[in-house]
């Protein structure tokens, strides 16, 4: 109960000086950089997007799939970009934090960025 009047208290002040919406509370900053990167990504702008992933790793992304996702993500985008030993280090972060990641058919599928994957994971069994 104590929790919840403190919260509102924080809404209420809030309220006074600005808008606040209900994503102002439920999301913190590290997300939103990520929500903000997927977007871009999707949108086509890989050099925005690349800065935002990392931006949501710094922040401090809470659950694991979600920095699995800004990995992967980066990963795409350094390989699509000819930076073939960088896509290979997001890779490996990627399945430091998820040993059983796999990608889709259609990320497997892609002419670069699969067979990298599949190198890496590759590598990462042989040494287990």
């Amino acid at each position: 109960m104590k929790r919840l009047l403190v919260l509102a208290a924080i809404v209420l002040a809030a309220c006074a000086t600005k808008e606040l919406s209900i994503a102002d509370l439920s999301e913190r900053t590290a997300e939103q950089h990520l929500l903000a990167a997927l977007k871009d990504y999707a949108d086509g702008d890989y050099a925005v997007a690349a800065l935002r992933f990392h931006q949501a790793l710094a922040a401090g992304l809470t659950y694991d799939r979600d920095r699995v996702i800004a990995y992967k993500h980066l990963a795409f985008i350094d390989c699509a970009t000819d930076k073939i030993a960088a896509c290979r280090d997001e890779f490996r972060h990627a399945l430091k934090i998820d040993p059983n990641l796999d990608l889709s058919e259609a990320e497997a599928g892609h002419p670069v960025w699969g067979p990298v994957f599949a190198g890496v994971k590759a590598e990462k069994d042989a040494r287990q």
